[in-house]
């Protein structure tokens, strides 16, 4: 898969998982694939399996990814955060944890793309920081 075909994917799953954050019983599955059809979005059938794999192994591993960000990000609860934030984190854990085969640089890199796309001029050092020392805290490192 490419990383173009990824990177897109990314950005489809951080749209689902900011929509299910509002409602968590959307059906994310069928978004997916309904969600690409209704808004006529440009995203490659790859991607969208990509953007289904990752968000079903977010929503699978919620609580310990959520964990894991409550305890990397000094002095935030999460539900304080943004909703991008979060939710861009939620990835970025995600991937670290449930995607051995994704360098750490790439996903730790990765998300702060997005964070620089959506979120706010903080953001993207936000992420960065917080992911990294969930990287460390799963056992990942950078030569990973």
């Amino acid at each position: 898969m490419s990383q173009g075909t990824r990177r897109s994917g990314r950005s489809y799953a951080l749209q689902l998982l900011y929509a299910r954050d509002g409602d968590a019983s959307n059906d994310l599955a069928g978004a997916a694939v309904n969600w690409a059809d209704q808004f006529e979005l440009e995203i490659d059938g790859q991607a969208q399996t990509f953007a289904k794999e990752l968000v079903a192994a977010a929503v699978e591993r919620a609580k310990e990814i959520d964990d894991l960000i409550v305890s990397a990000s000094k002095n935030w609860r999460i539900d304080r955060m943004s909703r991008v934030d979060r939710n861009i984190l939620r990835l970025g854990a995600c991937e670290l944890l449930a995607f051995r085969d994704v360098p750490v640089k790439v996903a730790i890199n990765e998300a702060v793309e997005l964070a620089k796309r959506f979120g706010t001029s903080e953001s993207s050092a936000f992420v960065n920081g917080v992911l990294d020392r969930i990287a460390g805290a799963v056992g990942r490192t950078a030569e990973d």
